[in-house]
């Protein structure tokens, strides 16, 4: 008789598969059941509509910016926080992952405060003739705090695990710095970096109550497709709203889709090397 590797297999199975079908499909099929319920001209109407493509392109543009700022300062705090010892690093450890304990609301009104033209950053930038609040700037820094954890988090454990004897047989062919990084271990955390900046950009692009604070939230000008679909809710327009989400979805999709294939492409290569 052919015994399972795992006790329980089937019960544990059986109730993972039940928890994912409530709490992830579930959800995703009353979304797509609700925008499918539109006709197709009537869909696009809404998906299409100006107020709509502004708030898409404000929301792609500052996840964006945020990404490629928090890849590399993700990678920078994840090497800093691995490969040195100092005073106050477990305090700067433990503070990476903020952002998953602290409510975005309280985040976005904290935000508000320090960037605000009185507070305590913003009062600074504004005398050079920087504004934060209320404008997309101040959007892109909501998304950088609260998606960072996801490159960091994914990164480090890499970076621990690394081999030592990799970068010494580098240096000892007479590598340097630059190169040991670029042709030793940046391979090495290509499919983490993938991992890590996908995650990092589908939670900016849905990201709610960290950023209606500090955005301003004017149509067509720093509103984003998150508070659209709010707003939409709030009138009641519940297809509108599917609909409009649904937007958001399929690019999600779409972008964890190549982040995989970019990702297993990686692996191959790193395995291959």
């Amino acid at each position: 008789m052919r015994r399972n590797v795992l006790p329980g297999l089937n019960l544990s199975l059986g109730i993972t598969l039940f928890y994912v079908g409530l709490i992830v499909v579930l959800p995703l099929a009353a979304l797509i059941f609700k925008a499918s319920s539109l006709g197709f001209a009537e869909y696009w109407t809404i998906v299409s509509s100006p107020r709509s493509v502004a708030s898409y392109r404000v929301t792609a543009l500052a996840a964006l910016a945020a990404t490629i700022f928090n890849l590399f300062f993700g990678l920078a705090l994840a090497w800093v926080l691995t490969r040195y010892r100092f005073p106050g690093r477990r305090i700067i450890d433990a503070m990476v992952d903020l952002p998953f304990a602290l409510p975005t609301a309280v985040a976005g009104i904290s935000l508000t405060a320090l960037f605000s033209a009185n507070g305590w950053f913003g009062s600074v930038l504004s005398d050079i003739g920087i504004k934060v609040a209320y404008t997309p700037l101040g959007i892109m820094i909501a998304m950088c705090f609260t998606s960072l954890p996801f490159i960091v988090r994914t990164v480090q454990p890499v970076l621990e695990d690394l081999d030592p004897a990799l970068e010494e047989a580098a240096q000892s062919l007479g590598g340097s710095d630059w190169t040991i990084f670029r042709t030793v271990i940046l391979p090495l955390l290509a499919p983490a970096l993938l991992a890590g900046t996908s995650l990092s950009f589908a939670r900016s692009l849905g990201e709610f109550g960290a950023i209606i604070f500090i955005a301003g939230n004017q149509p067509m000008s720093t509103e984003i497709t998150a508070l659209l679909i709010f707003i939409r809710l709030e009138e009641y327009d519940y297809q509108a709203a599917a609909a409009i989400a649904s937007v958001l979805l399929l690019t999600a999709f779409a972008m964890l889709a190549v982040t995989n294939w970019l990702q297993a492409r990686a692996l191959r290569y790193t395995v291959k090397g």
